[in-house]
């Protein structure tokens, strides 16, 4: 498995999105300049991480992202997931709450809201993913054209195949959600924050408005004028919005509760 880390402090799992395995970001470099541990892992078949073949859905990665927790030492860190990672960090939160510090999730995936249903990335081309993510189309990242008489990309080609196999591996069928989770989410007992862009135009904000309203407590937060991709758009507002919900939930009381696995 691999992995970035920085900062001191409490330590924050980041879990990506569909897309950003391996990179570390201006969100990551602000939070962690705030007085966290961010710990990112790229996951199974993403990135540089191996594809661990016998993960094979979305309950594997639990059990996956368990292992993690244990191989890294973690008791009871802030998990932060982003779209997909957040649907990640939600089946955790749910199966395994007492082993989570406190829960964000950004945009996440993971609900069947059928008047509110999820845009498919498998049908879309990159451009037209590309400016889906973002609300200012000044940020989408205009196509690099390769200079002429350049080979193709062998390697970038073959890397985005296979983080789009991957994707769908854990999410083909049912699409980018399990129709358990809903009904479980009461299970949560970590402080939780739901944060929601206004303009999503791939997890409609709807299913921010079900997640937080069905974890015990959540606070909700939503943001205006912003894209999906709202940690890369608006990188210094999310970490502050993150970094303050951290603060106010330390981990310490936790620590010295008693409470034990």
């Amino acid at each position: 498995m691999h992995l970035l880390r920085g900062g001191a402090g409490e330590p924050v799992l980041f879990l990506h999105a569909a897309g950003g395995a391996g990179a570390w970001l201006p969100f990551h470099a602000q939070l962690a300049g705030a007085g966290f541990e961010v710990i990112a892992p790229d996951h199974p078949g993403f990135g540089q991480s191996d594809d661990f073949p016998e993960v094979e859905a979305i309950d594997d990665l639990v059990y996956h992202y368990l292992d993690v927790l244990d191989g890294l030492g973690l008791d009871r860190p802030h998990v932060v997931g982003a779209s997909f990672g957040g649907w990640i960090a939600a089946e955790v939160a749910v199966h395994s709450p007492h082993l989570i510090g406190s829960l964000t999730l950004l945009s996440a995936a993971g609900l069947r809201l059928p008047d509110h249903p999820v845009a498919d990335v498998f049908l879309m081309s990159p451009a037209k993913l590309a400016s889906a993510l973002f609300h200012d189309p000044l940020l989408v990242p205009p196509p690099a054209p390769p200079p002429p008489g350049a080979a193709p990309d062998l390697d970038a080609i073959i890397a985005s195949y296979r983080e789009a196999t991957s994707l769908a591996r854990f999410s083909w069928a049912p699409y980018l959600s399990d129709p358990k989770l809903e009904r479980r989410l009461g299970r949560i007992t970590a402080p939780t924050l739901v944060v929601a862009p206004s303009d999503d135009r791939l997890v409609p904000v709807a299913h921010a408005r079900r997640y937080a309203a069905l974890i015990g407590g959540a606070d909700y937060a939503e943001v205006a004028e912003c894209g999906h991709a709202m940690h890369v758009e608006r990188p210094a507002e999310f970490a502050a919005l993150v970094a303050s919900f951290l603060a106010s939930h330390p981990l310490a009381p936790l620590a010295e509760s008693g409470v034990s696995r």
